[in-house]
C-alpha cells in the first residue's frame, strides 16, 4: 500500500473529467482502492475518490466512522428526504460550504470481489456516497453550494 498524492482543484483540471467504468476488477484495481483507503486516512478525510487521486477510474472509498466502504462503479438508484449541511473536500483544502443532498439514499455497485451491492445510508453516510460520487462525473462540492455559504477558515467568500 501507498499513499498517493491528492490532485488539488486549483491546479488539476482531472477533477473536472468523467471517470471510466472499471470493466474488470484485477489486482491492480484493489491496490488502487487499498491506496485510496491509506490515502484517505492518513490525511484525515471521510471519503476519497479515484479521480482525486489522478486515476479517471470509477472507483471509491469512504469511511464515516462506521467501517471502511470500497465501492466499484458506484451510481445513486434512490434517493429520500432532504439535508443542508457543511461539506469540505481533501481536493478543495480549507473552503468549506453548505450544500443540499438527500437525507438517504440507495448505492448500487460492485464490491471488491465483483459482487453487485445495494448499499443504503442516511446522514452523514448519505452525504459521503453522493460527494464521491459526484466526484465521479467531475463534479465539486463547490458547484452545488447554497448561495453566499462558501468560507474559507473565518472569511465567507461570495459565490455567484
Amino acid at each position: 500500500m501507498a499513499i498517493r498524492n491528492i490532485m488539488d482543484y486549483q491546479k488539476d483540471d482531472i477533477l473536472r473529467k468523467k471517470s471510466k467504468k472499471v470493466e474488470i476488477i484485477d489486482d491492480r484495481i484493489l491496490s488502487i482502492l487499498n491506496d485510496m483507503a491509506e490515502t484517505m486516512y492518513q490525511a484525515d478525510g471521510a471519503g476519497l475518490a479515484a479521480v482525486q487521486v489522478g486515476i479517471l477510474k470509477q472507483l471509491v472509498v469512504i469511511d464515516v466512522g462506521e467501517r471502511l466502504i470500497k465501492l466499484i462503479n458506484p451510481k445513486v438508484v434512490n434517493s429520500y428526504g432532504e439535508q443542508h449541511e457543511t461539506e469540505g473536500c481533501l481536493s478543495i483544502p480549507g473552503i468549506y460550504g453548505t450544500v443540499k443532498r438527500p437525507e438517504q439514499v440507495e448505492v448500487s455497485a460492485l464490491n471488491e470481489n465483483g459482487d453487485s451491492v445495494l448499499l443504503k445510508g442516511r446522514g452523514l453516510l448519505a452525504r459521503a456516497f453522493c460527494h464521491e460520487i459526484d466526484h465521479l462525473n467531475g463534479i465539486l462540492f463547490i458547484d452545488k453550494t447554497i448561495t453566499n455559504s462558501l468560507y474559507k477558515s473565518e472569511v465567507l467568500t461570495e459565490r455567484n
